[in-house]
This record gives C-alpha cells, structure tokens and sequence, in this order.
C-alpha cells in the first residue's frame, strides 16, 4: 500500500472516530448498558426465588426501553422550550390519567396503574410525569437566561413546581412526587437564583414539613382518619426516626433490609443465596429493596460496582450539561441528573436506615418495565442532547 493510501486510511479512521464521538457520548454509553446488565442479572438471579419475579418480562421491559432510548437519541427536543403550557397541561393529563373510566387499573391496592386499551399492558403514568415535569421546568427556567434577579420571579418559578407536584400528591404517591419536586428543585437552583433565597426556601420547608406533620397528628385524633398523611406514611417516618419502633409491624421491612444488606459482607453470599429475600422475609424484595438483596448477594464489592456505574452515569450526564449550546436542554440535563440522584440516595438511604421507606424504584435494576421504559428514555434524551447540541473542543 503507498504512502498516500496509508494517509488516506487514517484520516478516514480519525474521522470515524471524531464522528463516534460527536454521536455517542461512550462514557454515558458504557453506564448505562453496565447497570442495564447488572440489573438483569440481578432480577434474573432473584426469580431463581422469588416466584413475582419474572425474568422474562424484565427481558421484554429493557427490549421495549432500548427501543425508546435510540427513537429519543435520533430526536431532537429543543423545540419543547417554548411549549410550557401545553407541557403543563399534558403533564396533569398524565398525573391523573389512572382514575380516567376504562383506563384505571388497580395494583397493590392503589391506583397508580392504567391498562393500555387493545394490548392490555398496564403502565404507571407518573413515570412519564416525571419526565414531562424536567422538559415543563427547564422551559420555564431557561426564560430567565441563566440570572433570576427579582425576588417575585424566584417564588413564581418554585410555586409553578408545585403544580405538578401537588398534582402528584393528589394522585396519592407521596415518593414519586418527592422525585418530581427533587428534579424540578435543581432546575431551580440552576436557573440562577440568589444563594440566600435558596437557603431560605429551605428553611421554610423543613418549617413547613415539621408543622404539618404535626399538624396532622391532631387532625387525626380529632376526626379519627387519615387527613394530611395516611397511617403507613405516617408510620414509615415514625420508624425512620426510631427503627425499633413497632408501629403496625411498620419497622419490619427496614429491619429485613438492615440484616440483608449486612449478611452480605464483602463479597456476598452468591448467585440463588439471598435467605432474606428468597425466604420470603424481606417484602418487594426485587422492586422496593432491591439494593437489599443485590448486596446481599454480592455483597459490598457488588454494591460499589453499582455506585461506580451510577457515578459514571450522573457524570456523564453533567458533562453533557457542561457542553450543551442550549440552555433549556442544559437545564433538561441538570433535571434528569436530579431525578437519578434522589432516587439512588433514596433507594440506597432507605435500604440502610438513612431514609425513610418509600416505594421508588432504582433506575435500571429494579423490576418494573414503567421506570424500565422512561429511564432509558431519559438516557437516549441525554445521549440527543450530547449528539445535536454538544458543543465541539
């Protein structure tokens, strides 16, 4: 081969390179497809003893997602920035779509669930709330251009957050609602507010969580029902600031999860070995607590692995953030990273006493084909932002 075709080879190999990496972001890349098959081989090793666990419908929820993170990575979703509205209408629209007559369907005891007309699968909409709520937050954010100076702007954009959220509420899931308000609080932070405002907005909602429990406490003596909180969210904090309160056999759970999480040690007890949850004794064992029985299985080694791919994954998404010619999609970014952060420190927190228990999943590992299918969207929105908005070195 001459000189020149050997210039030419590697030139064309640089530019395939160049173009790779203009595409895919391999970093964010390689997370996702790591904690993909980590949590595969995670549901797989637990329907070897859970019997709710079936590996073939984990199987069919990462098939269904990955096909929705590549149509999201081939979009392009700038275009939402100006479409608050009709984001904010579409996001209530989803946030009640479960008590719609012929779509409801009930799960758990809950009305979480709708069943999708035809093919009969049934989905949880506020999964998809949480993402229409990042693209309705960091459109509005993003009109301030990176700089709140009025005051009144600051509280219109925080009481705007509290739409969706409340509508959330009202929905009845107090710990996907915490996940809306977590990420849509981080667009705030990012939208350029004044450091004092934030630290005082901070004040007022531990103020305000610590009246209103309080304040529900007497309501329910007085008219002897649920009123502000319903007794297993109530008993859930009150285990959470005692673990060796018995409230209700409320503390059982954290009290499965603690000896799970520790039985595993540092190398865990293998593939099939998980007494607490193969035994029956730690509930939701592959959805609430799976942090639990991964460690419990694979001990600590196997749940710094899991960290070091969630790591990966937050930074990665930050640096697309970082490169991003947009501000409204910069902000999307900052969402998604706050959405992926509360739920692994929620998840983690609760699986070891640090949190209170509540019923998020764990992106990507938990068993549920809902948070399967909008996780990975939420990667391929990233992985479009980095490929149509990234700015070049």
């Amino acid at each position: 081969m001459s000189q020149d075709s050997l210039k030419r080879v590697n030139k064309r190999m640089v530019s395939n390179k160049s173009t790779l990496r203009q595409n895919v972001n391999v970093p964010l890349f390689a997370a996702w497809a790591g904690l993909i098959l980590y949590g595969a081989f995670t549901i797989w090793t637990a329907s070897l003893t859970i019997a709710d666990a079936s590996f073939t419908r984990q199987l069919f929820g990462i098939a269904l997602g990955s096909v929705l993170a590549f149509i999201c990575w081939r979009s392009d979703f700038s275009g939402l920035a100006s479409m608050t509205t009709v984001l904010l209408v579409i996001d209530l629209i989803v946030l009640f779509s479960p008590y719609f007559p012929g779509l409801s369907y009930r799960a758990k005891g809950m009305t979480g669930w709708i069943k999708i007309p035809l093919i009969g699968l049934t989905f949880q909409p506020i999964e998809l709330a949480k993402l229409i709520t990042i693209f309705y937050m960091a459109s509005l954010g993003a009109q301030y251009n990176g700089r709140i100076d009025d005051v009144r702007e600051y509280v219109k954009l925080c009481g705007m957050l509290l739409i969706p959220f409340g509508g959330a509420l009202a929905a009845g899931d107090l710990g996907s609602g915490l996940v809306v308000f977590s990420s849509g609080a981080v667009i705030i932070m990012m939208s350029g507010p004044r450091k004092e405002w934030v630290l005082c907005t901070i004040a007022l909602l531990i103020g305000f969580v610590s009246i209103m429990l309080a304040a529900d406490s007497v309501l329910d003596g007085l008219l002897g029902h649920d009123v502000l909180l319903k007794e297993y969210q109530m008993n859930r904090l009150l285990v959470f600031i005692n673990p060796d309160a018995d409230t209700s056999g409320a503390g059982y759970n954290l009290k499965q999860s603690l000896i799970a999480v520790g039985s595993g040690g540092f190398f865990g007890k293998g593939i099939g070995n998980a007494s607490q949850a193969g035994e029956g004794f730690l509930p939701e064992a592959h959805t609430d607590f799976v942090f639990a029985l991964l460690s419990e299985e694979f001990g600590f080694l196997g749940a710094m692995l899991l960290l070091a791919l969630y790591a990966t994954l937050i930074i990665s998404t930050i640096r697309v953030a970082h490169r991003s010619d947009s501000l409204f999609l910069q902000l999307v970014c900052c969402g998604i990273v706050g959405m992926w952060t509360f739920q692994l420190l929620e998840e983690v927190g609760m699986c070891i006493g640090l949190m209170p228990i509540t019923g998020i999943p764990l992106p990507f590992i938990s068993f549920g084909s809902s948070s399967m299918l909008m996780q990975c969207a939420a990667f391929g929105i990233v992985q479009s932002i980095w490929r149509s908005h990234g700015k070049t070195l």
